[in-house]
C-alpha cells in the first residue's frame, strides 16, 4: 500500500483565505495612511515651538521656530516616516526606501516618533515638577505621534500572518512588524552608483554613531536610543540594510576601505577629549571581543575567563614599558613590548589550554572562569609579601608612560590637516590600525581550511573528529589565537589607561571591559562574524559609559536586554546564514513526527480527512 505524502508546494497554508492580513484598527488603507501623514505632519510642526517655559530642562526647549535637543530627534524621526508613508503612494523616486515592504517600517517609525517624543514629555514632568510645565508644542507633538501611530496601525501587514493568528493583537502586529522578509535582489547598478552608495552609507553610519557619542546629557542620549532602535528596525525591515549587505558583499575590498575611511574620520568630529576617549576604549573592547569570537563564534567553546589573557597582555606590556613602577626596570620600544604582551598571552593560552581544552561544554567554562579569576587573585599576590614582589600588588603598576612612535609623541597635541589631534584621538587612531590587523587574521582565518574545521568542530565535535579532524589540536590553536590577540590588544589598554590593577581583569562588574561582557559583546553582537562582535562591544562600553546614573542598575537592565535579544533575535544584531537558516523557518519541510510524516503534511492530510 502506497501513501502518497503532500508536499510543500501544494500544502503551502500561508495562502489560505482565512490568513488575510487584517488592520487592528477597522480603517480603509487610503485613510489610514493619511491619518498617519497628518498626525506625522502634526508632529513635525510642534517640534518647532517651545517644549517647555524654562532653561533648566537640558537642550533649551524654551526656542519657538528652532528645534533643539529632543525636538531634534522627534523631527528626524517624523521626517523618515513622512518618506517612507509617501513611498507607499508609488511617488517617483521615493520607491527605493522599501524595497521590503512600506508599512511595516512606517509603524515602526510612528512608535519610534511617540517613543522619543513621550519620553521627552515624561522627562519634562519628572525633573521640573509636572506636566504643568510643558508648552502646548510638546502636546502637539505627543498627540500627532499617537494619531500617527493609530493611522499605522490601521494599514494591512506587509506579508500575512501566521494562519494560526489571522487577528492578531497590537503586541502581534508590532512582533510582526519586527521580521524583515527578503526585499528580493536589487536592480543591478553601474558600479561606480554601487560604491557611491556604500560611501554614503558608512558615511550615515559615522555621523549617527559620532552623535550618539556626542550627546552631552543622559536624556538626549537615551531619546536617541529610542529613535535609533526603532529606525534601525525599520531600515531593517524595509530591506535597505539587506541590499546594502549585497552590496558590501560584492564589493568587498571598498566596503573595507570606507569602514575603515569612516573610522578614521571619527576623532576629526569630536571637540571633546572625553568622547574621543570613548571611542578609544570601544575599540579596545570591540577588538577583545572579536578575539573571544574567534574562540566562541569560530570554534564552539565556551570562554569564561578570557578577559585574563587582556589582563596578561597588559601587565606584560607595563612591566617593558619603562614605568618607574615597574619592577623590571626595562624600556622596550612600542614594537617589542606589543609582542612581548602578544607572545606572553600567548604562552598563558598554550599552558592553560593544554590541559583544559580534552574537557566539553560546561567543565570547560567553569575551568576557564577559574583561570580568570586565579590570574586576578596572582596579580593581588605578587605584592612582595603574599609572594614575589613583581605586579605591586593591589597597586598595579601606574605611571605607564605614554608611547613615541617614530618620533611621534601619543600623549601631546598635533595639528593635523588644521585640527588639533589630542592624547584620545592619537591613541583612538593606534588602535583602530590594531583593529584593521585583528579584522584581517580573524577574516584569513575564518575563511581558511582551519577555519571551516573549526566551525565543523563547533557544530558537532564527534562528528568532524570521525571525518578525521583533530579536534584538539585545532581547539588549541583557536584559543592560542583568541589569547594573542587579546593580549595585543591589552599592550595599547595599558597605557590608554595610563595604569594596570587586578580590580580592572574580573568575570563581571560595572565597567567594561570583562568576561561576562566580552562574551555578551560576541553574542549580542552574532557570533561568527566580523561586524557583530565590533557592534555588539559598541553598545555595551557606550550605553554604561553615557549613563553612569544607572550603574547600579546596570546588570538588570543587561539581562533584560539578553533576554529580549534571546526572544526575538537569537542569531544576534548582525547574523551570519547559517544562524538565520537555523534560528528562522526557511521553507523546508518540518521535521516529521512519531508517523512518519511531516508535521504540517500531516495536518493537511488530517485536515483532508
Amino acid at each position: 500500500m502506497t501513501t502518497n505524502i503532500p508536499t510543500q508546494k501544494n500544502t503551502d497554508i500561508t495562502k489560505s483565505p482565512t490568513n488575510e492580513a487584517t488592520p487592528l484598527i477597522p480603517l480603509p488603507p487610503a485613510v489610514a495612511r493619511i491619518v498617519t501623514l497628518a498626525g506625522t505632519a502634526v508632529a513635525l510642526a510642534g517640534t518647532f515651538l517651545a517644549w517647555t517655559w524654562t532653561e533648566d530642562f537640558p537642550g533649551n526647549l524654551t526656542v519657538t521656530g528652532y528645534p533643539g535637543g529632543l525636538q531634534v530627534l522627534t523631527l528626524a524621526g517624523t521626517i523618515l516616516t513622512l518618506l517612507f508613508t509617501l513611498s507607499g503612494y508609488g511617488i517617483k523616486g521615493l520607491g527605493w526606501l522599501t524595497p521590503g515592504g512600506t508599512n511595516s517600517p512606517v509603524l515602526l517609525l510612528t512608535l519610534g516618533v511617540l517613543g522619543t517624543t513621550g519620553y521627552a514629555i515624561g522627562a519634562i514632568a519628572q525633573e521640573l515638577g509636572g506636566l504643568v510645565n510643558l508648552e502646548p508644542g510638546a502636546w502637539v507633538s505627543g498627540i500627532g505621534a499617537l494619531i500617527a501611530v493609530i493611522g499605522a496601525l490601521g494599514l494591512p501587514a506587509d506579508q500575512p500572518h501566521d494562519a494560526g493568528d489571522p487577528t492578531p493583537n497590537t503586541w502581534g502586529r508590532i512582533r510582526h512588524a519586527l521580521t524583515a522578509p527578503d526585499p528580493g535582489r536589487a536592480k543591478d547598478l553601474p558600479s561606480w552608483a554601487e560604491i557611491l552608495i556604500i560611501a554614503a552609507g558608512f558615511g550615515a553610519g559615522l555621523y549617527v554613531f559620532a552623535y550618539g557619542i556626542g550627546t552631552e546629557y543622559s536624556e538626549l542620549f537615551i531619546g536617541f536610543l529610542i529613535i535609533a532602535a526603532f529606525g534601525f528596525t525599520a531600515l531593517n525591515r524595509a530591506g535597505l540594510l539587506k541590499q546594502l549587505s549585497a552590496l558590501t558583499a560584492k564589493h568587498r575590498t571598498v566596503t573595507l576601505a570606507a569602514a575603515f575611511a569612516a573610522a578614521i574620520c571619527f576623532p576629526f568630529t569630536q571637540t571633546n577629549d572625553q568622547f574621543a576617549l570613548i571611542g578609544a576604549n570601544i575599540l579596545i573592547f570591540a577588538t577583545v571581543a572579536l578575539g573571544l569570537n574567534v574562540v566562541v563564534g569560530l570554534a564552539g567553546l565556551l570562554d569564561l575567563g578570557y578577559v585574563a589573557f587582556l589582563g596578561v597582555g597588559a601587565y606584560a606590556a607595563a612591566l617593558v614599558s619603562g614605568s618607574p613602577q615597574s619592577t623590571i626596570g626595562v624600556h622596550f620600544p612600542f614594537w617589542a613590548a606589543a609582542l612581548t604582551g602578544a607572545l606572553a598571552s600567548l604562552i598563558f593560552g598554550v599552558v592553560i589550554g593544554a590541559p583544559t581544552l580534552r574537557l566539553r561544554g560546561d567543565y570547560l567554562a567553569i575551568v576557564t572562569l577559574g583561570f580568570g579569576e586565579i590570574f586576578r587573585i596572582t596579580m593581588n599576590n605578587l605584592n612582595g609579601n603574599s609572594g614575589p614582589d613583581v605586579t605591586n600588588g593591589s597597586t598595579g603598576i601606574p605611571n605607564i608612560p605614554d608611547l613615541e612612535i617614530f618620533g611621534f609623541n601619543l600623549g601631546l597635541p598635533h595639528n593635523v590637516l588644521g585640527h588639533e589631534l589630542t592624547r584620545p584621538g592619537n591613541y583612538y587612531l593606534l588602535m583602530l590600525l590594531f583593529t584593521a590587523v585583528i579584522v584581517t587574521v580573524f577574516r584569513r582565518s575564518a575563511d581558511s581550511r582551519i577555519g571551516r574545521a573549526w566551525v565543523a568542530i563547533r557544530e558537532d565535535e564527534t562528528a568532524a573528529t570521525a571525518m578525521g579532524i583533530n579536534g584538539f589540536r585545532l581547539k588549541l590553536l583557536a584559543f592560542a589565537l583568541g589569547a594573542s590577540l587579546a593580549g595585543l590588544a591589552g599592550t595599547v589598554q595599558a597605557h590608554v589607561s595610563y595604569s594596570v590593577t587586578p580590580e580592572q581583569y574580573q568575570f563581571a562588574g560595572s565597567v567594561p571591559p570583562n568576561s561576562a561582557f566580552l562574551l555578551a559583546a560576541v553574542i549580542l553582537g552574532g557570533m561568527g562574524t566580523i561586524s557583530g562582535p565590533l557592534v555588539g562591544a559598541a553598545l555595551l562600553y557606550l550605553i554604561p559609559a553615557k549613563l553612569q546614573f544607572m550603574a547600579e542598575y546596570q546588570l538588570l537592565l543587561f539581562g533584560l536586554a539578553l533576554m529580549f535579544l534571546m526572544r526575538f533575535r537569537p542569531e544576534g544584531l548582525v547574523a551570519d546564514r547559517r544562524k538565520q537558516l537555523e534560528f528562522h523557518e526557511t521553507g523546508q519541510l518540518d521535521v516529521p513526527d512519531d508517523k512518519g510524516l511531516p508535521e504540517t503534511a500531516t495536518g493537511v492530510a488530517k485536515a483532508g480527512a
